[in-house]
């Protein structure tokens, strides 16, 4: 008979990142949308330094985000793809608020 191709204890549940994605397609959100969404959240998480979310909160999202304003020079439009991806992790996968409102925001380009 041939080993198990499991590990013991059977197979191991989906990890944060799976979870995500699978929420997103559950409601439907476009391919491109889950593409996008799942890129800032392991922006996020490498930001961190790979701790996990439920460790983390307004603190470090504010942390991201001011980082992106910052030191990343991005524009509030930018910043804007990166907060509902993080709300979503947090409200919908954590079921956790967030406390934003010292949030430094990018600067939209003048023309």
């Amino acid at each position: 008979m041939a080993p198990s191709a499991t590990p013991p204890g059977g197979p191991r549940p989906p990890g944060l990142i799976q979870r995500y994605r699978e929420e997103l397609q559950a409601r439907h959100y476009a391919r491109r949308t889950v593409e996008t969404d799942e890129q800032w959240l392991r922006r996020f998480l490498r930001f961190h330094q790979l701790r996990h979310p439920r460790e983390m909160g307004s603190e470090e999202v504010n942390a991201f985000l001011t980082h992106l304003a910052v030191e990343g020079q991005v524009s509030a439009s930018t910043q804007n793809q990166a907060l509902p991806a993080l709300l979503f992790l947090y409200r919908e996968l954590l079921e956790r608020d967030l406390d934003l409102e010292m949030l430094m925001r990018g600067r939209d380009m003048r023309r």
